[in-house]
């Protein structure tokens, strides 16, 4: 199993990325999928989580409103649309899959069993 997430660059503050994320080795639709970040210094922070039907999208307080997750099964792959980007929102950013119920453990970074390498997000003027 392996995850790969790609999209990531550097924008000016307000820019816009879509970061994308595929997997190869298995059925990526049949997994609830998260992302999440890590800027330096700082701990692995939950960005957002959609379920495996690619419904009940989940979003971190401070992405709220200006992230958007999809999940496209057909193409299987998942998205994460971002707007209004801000500099506090530079980091590495992760795709992550796992299997079982879509709770409130989609929160928590133990849920998700397979994860991505990480593509970094740099938003500076």
């Amino acid at each position: 199993v392996q995850l790969q997430a790609s999209g990531g660059g550097m924008v000016h503050p307000g820019g816009s990325l879509r970061l994308s994320c595929g997997a190869s080795g298995h059925t990526f639709s049949a997994f609830n999928m998260g992302w999440w970040r890590q800027a330096p210094g700082k701990e692995r922070e939950f960005v957002a989580s959609i379920s495996w039907r690619g419904t009940d999208p989940s979003y971190g307080d401070s992405v709220k409103g200006r992230f958007t997750i999809s999940k496209d099964i057909a193409a299987d792959t998942a998205s994460l649309q971002m707007n209004s980007l801000k500099s506090e929102d530079t980091a590495v950013y992760y795709c992550a899959e796992a299997r079982g119920p879509y709770g409130t453990n989609r929160y928590t970074s133990g849920y998700y069993q397979y994860w991505g390498q990480g593509t970094q997000v740099t938003v500076s003027s």
